[in-house]
């Protein structure tokens, strides 16, 4: 059986005590770009969000999951299925830690290997995919750690700081299936 847990962190569902987190999460403008938003949310929207994450995968179509290093410490980062497709056994994937201090202490890989493992052993995902900025070294780098290949570029799909990036596609097929 899959655990949602690793050596160092686990992965819950989240509670409505991460109001705080999430909206500041979803707020954090430095982060924007990898997480794909584009505008603030409030604390009303958000609490409606947690007020609905009961719903299962099949319902929602996504899974977010709160990145937590002890049972006794609030979440450091999210990591997401999104635009779960169970006909074709395929989702997107995504993660983000949210302070920089965080970073680079084998946290994000950690949630990813779990992430993967429940997607394909649990969910009987065929594929994963994750879209990842061409200058996103850092996220390149995880994802190709795991497997990931790259499939493609879609060209001037980021508008930041009104400058155009890619974006490329990445892909790990579960070879089991």
């Amino acid at each position: 059986m899959i655990t949602l847990k690793g050596e160092t962190i686990y992965l819950r569902a989240l509670e409505p005590e991460d109001l705080g987190f999430v909206h500041s999460m979803e707020n954090d403008q430095s982060i924007w770009e990898v997480s794909n938003t584009n505008t603030p949310y409030s604390r009303f929207l958000i609490r409606q969000y947690l007020e609905n994450a009961q719903q299962d995968i099949y319902e929602a179509k996504q899974l977010r999951l709160a990145i937590c290093q002890d049972e006794d410490f609030p979440a450091i980062g999210l990591i997401d299925l999104f635009e779960f497709d169970p006909r074709n056994n395929r989702a997107g994937i995504g993660i983000v830690i949210q302070k920089k201090e965080n970073r680079g202490q084998n946290i994000g890989s950690e949630a990813l290997e779990l992430l993967i493992k429940y997607s394909f052993f649990n969910l009987n995902l065929h594929q994963l995919y994750a879209n990842i900025s061409v200058n996103n070294e850092a996220s390149i780098a995880l994802f190709t750690k795991f497997g990931f290949e790259k499939i493609g570029i879609k060209k001037d799909w980021i508008l930041l700081n009104n400058h155009y990036q890619d974006e490329a596609i990445f892909q790990l097929i579960n070879k089991n299936i």
